[in-house]
């Protein structure tokens, strides 16, 4: 495989992880755990609305992606929230997060591949 196409195939990963995450787990609530995670964070009285409102804005983040606009920006984006998000549900909510605190280790590893798709292979392509 050439570094476009390990490029392409971590764009597609990458994006698909927001996708899901928005979509069917927050919005079609295919989890219910993310509902009670943003309760004990935001409060239990809108928890569902804004369960709703976060599925979809990382909906929209799955469409910057894929429009491939602002690529760099997106990324940074990604790496800021993903980031802010997992300190605060480390500290508030980790009994309620699929691996406990474990977590924290695999928002680090997808921050990795974010970055690492967008800063190094992308340069790699550029070349």
């Amino acid at each position: 495989m050439t570094f476009s196409s390990y490029q392409r195939v971590l764009t597609i990963a990458i994006s698909l992880v927001w996708l899901v995450n928005g979509l069917f787990y927050k919005v079609l609530n295919f989890v219910p755990r993310h509902q009670q995670i943003v309760a004990r964070i935001l409060g239990e009285d809108c928890s569902w609305l804004l369960t709703k409102a976060i599925g979809f804005s990382e909906v929209l983040v799955f469409v910057w992606i894929v429009s491939g606009i602002q690529s760099r920006w997106c990324t940074i984006f990604q790496i800021v929230i993903v980031s802010v998000m997992n300190v605060i549900e480390f500290v508030l909510a980790s009994d309620l997060l699929l691996f406990g605190k474990w977590n924290a280790l695999f928002a680090f590893l997808f921050l990795m591949m974010v970055f690492v798709n967008e800063f190094l292979l992308k340069k790699q392509i550029s070349i």
